[in-house]
């Protein structure tokens, strides 16, 4: 079983700024892409921001020179921090983590996902 917990959003005023967090944990044989996506209401679920197991990163067009995706592997954890938030990055925020399960002899890799973190950038 895997599991991953968010943490870290909340409201906060335009020009603010907040810090996701989050970890994976269970029995994980090897992380792959980690990434950030963002839901606002009745809207479709968009990409933020991802980082390879390379630590190489990509980011969304709206978020670049504000957002910083980063990762700590010795914690199987991600974060996002994010800079200069404007109303339009009001949203529910999900992990997404490409990752490995080994089951006796077994590899596995699939995709998972948070159970999402409210953002509300509002003054």
């Amino acid at each position: 079983q895997v599991q991953l917990v968010e943490s870290g959003g909340g409201l906060v005023q335009p020009g603010g700024s907040l810090r996701l967090s989050c970890a994976a944990s269970g029995s994980i044989f090897t992380i792959y892409r980690m990434g950030w996506y963002r839901q606002a209401p009745g809207k479709q679920r968009e990409s933020v921001a991802n980082i390879t197991n390379g630590e190489n990163t990509n980011y969304a067009d709206s978020v670049k020179g504000r957002f910083t995706i980063s990762r700590d592997n010795a914690k199987n954890t991600v974060y996002l921090q994010m800079n200069s938030l404007k109303p339009e990055d009001t949203a529910v925020y999900f992990c997404n983590v490409d990752l490995s399960t080994r089951r006796y002899w077994t590899v596995s890799r699939r995709d998972y996902w948070g159970q999402g973190t409210q953002v509300t950038v509002s003054s």
